[in-house]
């Protein structure tokens, strides 16, 4: 069975902002590969989503992974898709952030 695989709109500007921040640091073309890494990364999610670490003490059904150890990559399956939740970057606190989004749903 095969997953689709859906960036929430927090995930897709998390990938802008860490875009700019790699282009402004180093350059655009660098920060182009690594955000297309991410992306072909969590696109392989739709043959074996359930890897990685299973977080229901952060909120029910998360799932976190990491690519290449600096940044975590929070997201949810369901019977038909993948949703990446989050993607958090060289040691940002996605654990608050993603309680917060949470607390804010309810």
């Amino acid at each position: 069975m095969t997953f689709r695989v859906v960036f929430s709109p927090e995930a897709e500007d998390q990938l802008a902002d860490l875009y700019h921040y790699i282009a402004g640091s180093a350059s655009p073309g660098i920060a182009e590969r690594y955000v297309n890494a991410i992306i072909s990364y969590c696109e392989t999610l739709e043959t074996f989503p359930l890897r990685g670490a299973q977080r229901d003490d952060i909120r029910p059904g998360l799932r976190i992974t990491n690519y290449k150890g600096r940044t975590v990559i929070a997201f949810a399956v369901d019977a038909q898709q993948v949703l990446i939740i989050g993607v958090f970057y060289g040691g940002q606190d996605y654990e608050t952030a993603l309680q917060d989004d949470l607390d804010d749903e309810n």
